[in-house]
């Protein structure tokens, strides 16, 4: 066993500092150390996605980085992509369009998304589909995530930036619990 190591950074916009082990992943620190378990381990070889979180801005699988690596990053993994208890666009999009089915991989492919529309706003099918690449789902056929892409992307582009995407007159619908 090593020293442990100092790793301070902002998850969700939260400030966070604990001693870990250096070998630590961050996926691992994700699930285990902060209690965020939406950043699904898949399989752990950066070949799936389901563990991808935005670093410092960039979509990347937290099964590749250590959580020293990590250190004086931001870091948005899906639990902080929703805001005031709406949904963001993407999040918003795989809903309305049924881009899920299990949801095992659906946190990575959300915020792969993400990222996707980030850079290109309104993306052809084929820079979607170029774009989920590193992300594999076993349920869906993709058809369905496509189509949540394409409604996220209508939704964003008449958005504002203030809320990560959402405008005020397109808010998009509350976060709704099952009733028992």
């Amino acid at each position: 066993m090593g020293a442990k190591k100092l790793v301070s950074l902002r998850v969700n916009g939260v400030r966070h500092s604990h001693e870990v082990e250096p070998r630590l992943l961050l996926v691992h620190y994700l699930r285990e150390v902060l209690g965020l378990t939406g950043t699904h381990v898949g399989c752990e070889t950066s070949i799936c996605g389901a563990c991808t979180v935005m670093l410092n801005g960039m979509a990347v699988k937290s099964c590749t980085v250590l959580a020293v690596q990590a250190e004086g990053g931001e870091l948005l993994t899906i639990e902080g992509l929703a805001s005031e208890g709406a949904l963001h666009p993407v999040q918003e999009g795989f809903w309305e369009c049924h881009g899920l089915q299990c949801g095992y991989c659906t946190p990575g492919m959300i915020l792969t998304v993400y990222q996707l529309l980030r850079r290109r706003p309104d993306p052809t099918e084929e820079e979607i589909r170029r774009g989920l690449e590193g992300n594999l789902c076993r349920c869906t056929g993709y058809q369905h995530i496509i189509d949540a892409v394409r409604y996220a992307a209508r939704k964003m582009r008449v958005a504002t930036p203030a809320r990560l995407g959402v405008s005020s007159e397109m808010r998009p619908r509350k976060i709704r619990h099952a009733r028992k």
